[in-house]
């Protein structure tokens, strides 16, 4: 960790915040990531990289009063939010879609398609 006011690079704080998450072992709020990271952080850059890891799909938060708790993201959770942002990222939805289910194996297509109509019935 950076000590005496050197600032540490957006990767290494990313990486530390994550550490402090998986340490945990359970959801933490941003200011018990701050804790465990050190009080010389503001509780600012501690949230704005918590926001970050979210949007990247890197953690995974639930609101919990004012605050949200966050916890690293499964394997699962980090291939969904890449899915989401090559969907959201293509003028050609169709044509990623298409693409990945023209991958998949044989034994997947079943599985999509119960997912896809609990997802239906969900609303």
């Amino acid at each position: 960790m950076a000590t005496d006011g050197a600032r540490r690079a957006r990767g290494d704080l990313e990486r530390e915040v994550l550490a402090a998450l998986t340490a945990a072992g359970s959801p933490c709020t941003p200011a018990q990531v701050r804790e465990r990271l050190g009080a010389e952080l503001a509780y600012t850059t501690v949230m704005t990289t918590l926001v970050r890891l979210h949007d990247k799909g890197l953690v995974a938060r639930e609101r919990d009063g004012r605050a949200h708790r966050y916890w690293v993201a499964d394997a699962a959770d980090v291939a969904a939010a890449r899915m989401r942002q090559a969907l959201e990222a293509s003028d050609r939805r169709d044509a990623v879609l298409a693409r990945f289910v023209g991958d998949l194996s044989p034994d997947d297509v079943p599985l999509l398609e119960r997912l896809l109509r609990d997802a239906e019935r969900r609303g």
